[in-house]
């Protein structure tokens, strides 16, 4: 199949992206599309802004070079290391456009985010209310004693 066929991606607030299809295709749901001949050469990303297609081009065209696994490596490692919200968005944009390596990478960071924090500093981070009396929590604690570890 040729690569050398570029289409545009119009993110949900308008902005237009010209991409190789090479890099189009690191999203399933994109290359679905052009196998089936459903694309046209400009794609509308109804569930993605501006601003995260555009981080979610940038991992495609790293991932579309022909880089080493160590390059690769550095650059996956230096990509997620962004707010907590930024990442969000990545995460349900790779889900949309089912880019599962880089969904894979972007909950991957989250889990290393939580690990090791205790229940109220992931709710914290996560602005999550407790909103369990304290009977419910008790009740809770009681039946899922390795959870409260």
């Amino acid at each position: 199949m040729s690569t050398s066929r570029s289409f545009f991606l119009r993110s949900s607030d308008g902005e237009i992206f010209e991409v190789p299809q090479a890099v189009a295709e690191k999203s399933q749901l994109i290359k679905s599309m052009i196998e089936a001949n459903f694309a046209d050469p400009e794609i509308v990303l109804e569930k993605v802004t501006g601003e995260i297609l555009a981080k979610v081009i940038e991992y495609c065209k790293k991932h579309a070079q022909s880089a080493s696994k160590c390059e690769l490596k550095d650059f996956d490692s230096k990509f997620v290391r962004v707010d907590l919200a930024c990442l969000f968005d990545v995460i349900l944009a790779a889900n949309y456009l089912d880019i599962s390596s880089l969904l894979d990478l972007t909950t991957k960071r989250v889990a290393d985010m939580l690990r090791g924090n205790t229940l109220e500093q992931v709710r914290e981070s996560f602005n999550i209310v407790n909103d369990f009396t304290p009977m419910e929590l008790k009740a809770l604690k009681d039946q899922e004693k390795w959870a409260f570890k």
